[in-house]
């Protein structure tokens, strides 16, 4: 199996397939950040996975223009794309739909509401500390992250990122889940629990 070093320098030396394969393996964290920026009037409308993959498009067709040399650059470089598709996105669908919500999102706003997100979704991982070499870790665990996260149920992944990532009290939970706030606390629990089931039988079979 290709190491990601030897995969990320064969993509930076232009190489079609690699390129390819490399911005594969975000997908799922891409999907898990464009899912907390888009409001539930919009869902109908645009899914995360539309926004992701116009980004996935974008970074392959311009990835000559990437200049960093490690992943924690290259994430930012795929998120900032993210941020631009993201407000393209809302924009065209917000116009579209002819409803009373803000026509605008600045670029600023927007970007920072994702890195408020990243950071949410970092902070999902156990406690590290706070040196530079650790944030720098967990944004990369973050991405392994969200790869567990796909592997749950839609609705466990769901309560998570409206609670974790979108901090959204359980009463706000439970009204974009249909269905009360017990039965959401219950369902962010078990997710969690699965969650945490997750990584034991990863470290298992380490």
């Amino acid at each position: 199996m290709t190491s990601f070093n030897t995969l990320f320098d064969h993509a930076r030396d232009g190489n079609i397939s690699s390129i390819g394969t490399l911005l594969h393996h975000y997908r799922n964290y891409l999907a898990v950040l464009a899912s907390t920026q888009l409001e539930p009037r919009l869902l109908p409308r645009v899914s995360p996975s539309d926004v992701v993959q116009e980004t996935l498009l974008r970074a392959h067709k311009n990835f000559g223009q990437f200049r960093g040399s490690s992943e924690p650059e290259l994430l930012a470089w795929l998120r900032q794309i993210l941020v631009n598709n993201l407000a393209t996105f809302i924009e065209q669908h917000m116009l579209a739909a002819r409803r009373d919500v803000r026509r605008e999102r600045s670029l600023e706003r927007l970007g920072a509401s994702l890195e408020h997100s990243t950071i949410q979704l970092a902070r999902m991982l156990p406690a590290k500390g706070k040196t530079p070499s650790v944030l720098v870790q967990q944004q990369e665990e973050a991405v392994r992250l969200a790869d567990r996260l796909a592997q749950l149920p839609e609705d466990y992944c769901r309560v998570l990122v409206l609670r974790n990532l979108q901090e959204l009290p359980f009463e706000q939970v439970a009204q974009r889940m249909g269905r009360s706030v017990g039965a959401s606390r219950m369902l962010w629990l078990r997710a969690i629990d699965r969650l945490r089931t997750i990584y034991d039988e990863e470290a298992s079979h380490a």
